[in-house]
């Protein structure tokens, strides 16, 4: 029987990022992934591909809309729709192969089957060649999530569909339904908006992103509706059927009225669910709480002491990037290191155009926290950067202590706000106040000079170009 020091289940960010790191402090590292391919949901079927579509989608949109403003003519501008879902694939392909040549490179043993406990050091790995057992000190739980669907829209995987079926339609709609206004929703809405595809939202809630600064919400909800795409928030959706051509959904307004929309397709994109299932969870001891997330303390061990568990399984944002600083905390911290992660300075965002981005309080937390803080705002538009690409919508917004001036919050929708946030992240790490980052020189033209005028403005008024 094979033995090994660390035995990781699962291969997604969380994963692959965790048994690389064991590997590299020295422990001998298994790794178990019940697909054919390693990555997980984030590279197969997530946020890699999705990025594709998105980038994609976005070329041909601004082709068709401000190409000849730009002085580039094109005639017989068109889709080929099967292309860019092969070049989405292709894109899928190169990554996953490169997390191959990074098992190999760490000498990470990788097992292809679904993995479940015996017991706290005997893992069962079930695979079409059999069940083959291996013996392991230490495990680390990194199963991820699966799209949720509702008992009255039940994903049928042809009409009705999640976000995976999503990424590979092999036509392009002419209308689609998406039932869900969160990131999903509104990302891989915008892509087939972009393309013609006439798109409609519905959200239970009263805004676009909830979970995010409701400003954001507004912001983002205004730049859709100019592409075209139909919003309908404070809406109850009750029933979601298809007769295998097209697909009907009936909904309740906020005066409860009746509403009925018709589509060639319905996404329903409400959100993921812990996969959790079928680990054999109950020979070890683990219970999962109504969610379906297993419990860890802040060691992130779970009840059973050699086993932890990271990522979308656990509570917490289900994001990529905070499954992989999860897995290296873990490694280091079964190496006798002391490891940190904030999880108030995890980043969020949205990979629509334009970009939404996120870290720290909102306007509303703070507001429910009884936190006195100070606001200070500035225009994406209001940047030459901004007006000679033509990306003018947008704002950054800074919060910061009334008290100390420290960054409590930074939310952001512009052109480049995923790559934008990263500063707001490192300033708040070294706990910058806005008065701090207000006097860094930021390169001009840029879009960062976005986030150094709106900390003049939450310091004193002081933004020089509003």
């Amino acid at each position: 029987m094979d033995k090994f020091d660390v035995t990781v289940i699962g291969s997604g960010p969380g994963g692959y990022v965790a048994a690389i790191r064991c590997a590299q402090l020295g422990f001998k590292t298994a790794i178990i992934e019940r697909y054919n391919t390693l990555g997980g949901t984030c590279l197969n079927v997530g946020c890699i591909p999705s990025k594709a579509l998105l980038d994609s989608s976005e070329h041909y949109y601004a082709a068709s809309k401000s190409f000849e403003t730009h002085g580039i003519e094109l005639q017989g501008l068109k889709v080929n729709f099967p292309q860019m879902i092969a070049r989405k694939a292709d894109v899928v392909d190169q990554n996953t192969k490169g997390i191959e040549y990074l098992m190999k490179k760490n000498n990470i043993s990788v097992f292809n089957g679904h993995g479940s406990f015996i017991d706290p050091h005997n893992i069962n790995i079930k695979s079409k060649e059999g069940d083959k057992q291996i013996k392991t000190a230490m495990s680390i739980i990194a199963t991820g999530s699966k799209p949720a669907d509702l008992p009255f829209a039940k994903i049928d995987k042809d009409r009705i569909i999640s976000s995976t079926e999503a990424l590979s339609l092999k036509e392009q709609p002419k209308s689609m339904i998406v039932v869900g206004g969160g990131v999903i929703g509104v990302e891989l809405g915008s892509v087939y908006a972009r393309l013609g595809t006439e798109v409609t939202i519905v959200e239970y809630l009263d805004s676009l992103i909830p979970t995010m600064d409701s400003d954001m919400g507004k912001e983002l909800g205004r730049s859709m509706k100019k592409m075209g795409v139909k919003v309908l928030t404070s809406h109850k959706v009750t029933n979601v059927s298809s007769d295998g051509k097209q697909v009907t959904l009936k909904a309740k307004d906020k005066r409860d009225n009746d509403v009925e929309l018709t589509a060639d397709y319905c996404l329903v994109a409400i959100g993921r669910k812990p996969y959790t299932e079928n680990l054999g969870l109950e020979n070890v001891g683990i219970t999962v709480d109504e969610r379906g997330r297993i419990p860890v303390n802040n060691k992130l061990e779970t009840d059973v002491p050699v086993i932890y568990a990271i990522g979308d399984v656990i509570k917490g944002a289900m994001l990529a990037h905070k499954a992989e600083e999860e897995g290296v905390f873990v490694a280091e911290t079964m190496a006798g290191q002391r490891p940190h992660i904030d999880y108030n300075l995890i980043p969020g965002v949205v990979y629509t155009w334009p970009e939404v981005a996120s870290v720290g309080q909102t306007e509303e937390q703070l507001k429910e926290a009884g936190i006195a803080y100070k606001k200070g705002s500035f225009q994406m538009r209001a940047l030459g950067r901004a007006r000679a690409s033509m990306d003018i919508e947008g704002v950054v917004k800074v919060l910061a202590s009334e008290e100390t001036d420290e960054i409590l919050g930074v939310h952001m929708i512009g052109a480049r706000a995923a790559d934008m946030i990263a500063e707001a992240v490192v300033a708040m790490e070294y706990r910058a106040s806005a008065e701090d980052i207000a006097r860094m020189s930021h390169a001009h033209p840029t879009y960062t000079e976005a986030f150094k005028e709106a900390c003049l403005a939450a310091t004193a008024d002081r933004s020089i170009h509003s």
